[in-house]
């Protein structure tokens, strides 16, 4: 006579796994912690209890995160959104406060300042390189959750919530600052306030030269996208700060342009748009990228279609950003 196999152990209720998990952080064992959380969590996954291994999950990263354990935090963190989508769950204002949650465990650490000894060389290599993982370990939780969140009801862009969080963190996080990057995520956020603020601060303690480029390519980038409002918006913030500093924007030829071109694309005036660009060339082709935007707001705006088959290589390049 055979023996009965006996019967999976049934799981408890979620709160039992996350206390007894909060434990095993609390006594210093992360990485322990960390095998329990994505074993436990796939255990009521695979029982089809998912909102009870997204509760496991969500603990997990927000707990290691807080205790300065980026890598495994963020990897919980990516895990959570990929349950999301195993789930199907919709997007909707709870998951965003969750997201939210998560993301604001993230570290923010200033790098240290003014060193100059051997030691402090070395302690500065270390903290740019804390500081790297700490960006690449975010941007892979964010990007996972734009993507989730175009393909189950926000955005077709993803939602707008998550590219400002990404933006913010970019920019004051980044050892190596990527102003495009960082505008590619804010013009595809809610906030052009804070893209204008941030804007002004890279303006204060960028390379001559860069204030300029930085403007027309966030300015650009709102326009390929059909924001004509926000894209006024943005220049009309950033004249009155300018104002309030007692100074003028930078009298530069790209600023110009720019000034030239919001209004200019408020009527049928597709003459003065390709008289604009001929007669703005030169700055215009300080950055590559710029001749690929204008293509396409010269198709927004105006119906013109491309005709060069190489047309649209920089705009992949953004979708890369994505």
């Amino acid at each position: 006579m055979s023996r009965q196999r006996p019967g999976r152990v049934p799981l408890p209720p979620a709160e039992v796994n996350i206390e007894k998990l909060e434990d095993v952080i609390n006594e210093g064992n992360y990485y322990g912690a960390q095998q329990m959380y994505k074993s436990i969590s796939a255990r009521y996954l695979s029982a089809q209890r998912h909102s009870e291994a997204l509760d496991i999950l969500h603990s997990g990263a927000c707990l290691q995160l807080k205790n300065g354990q980026v890598t495994c935090g963020s990897e919980l963190a990516v895990i959570f959104v990929e349950t999301l989508v195993k789930a199907k769950v919709s997007y909707d204002d709870d998951v965003l406060d969750r997201i939210r949650k998560i993301y604001k465990t993230f570290p923010q650490i200033p790098l240290p300042q003014d060193l100059g000894e051997d030691d402090d060389m070395q302690q500065l290599n270390e903290a740019l390189g804390a500081a790297k993982t700490r960006v690449e370990c975010c941007m892979s939780f964010l990007k996972a959750a734009i993507k989730w969140s175009a393909e189950f009801g926000a955005h077709r862009n993803g939602s707008p919530e998550i590219h400002a969080m990404l933006a913010e963190y970019l920019y004051s996080e980044s050892p190596e600052l990527d102003m495009t990057r960082v505008s590619y995520h804010f013009v595809r956020g809610n906030n052009p306030k804070k893209f204008a603020s941030t804007l002004v601060n890279f303006m204060g303690k960028c390379y001559p030269g860069e204030e300029d480029l930085a403007i027309a390519r966030a300015v650009l980038m709102y326009l390929s996208m059909g924001n004509l409002r926000d894209a006024n918006f943005l220049m009309d913030e950033l004249k009155k700060h300018a104002q309030y500093e007692e100074h003028d924007l930078p009298q530069l030829d790209l600023i110009q342009f720019i000034s030239y071109l919001l209004p200019t694309l408020q009527r049928d005036a597709l003459p003065l748009f390709n008289k604009l660009r001929t007669n703005y060339k030169s700055c215009i082709d300080r950055e590559p990228a710029f001749n690929e935007l204008l293509d396409e707001i010269a198709e927004l705006f105006y119906g013109v279609q491309r005709r060069n088959p190489l047309q649209g290589m920089f705009g992949d390049i953004f979708k890369m950003m994505g």
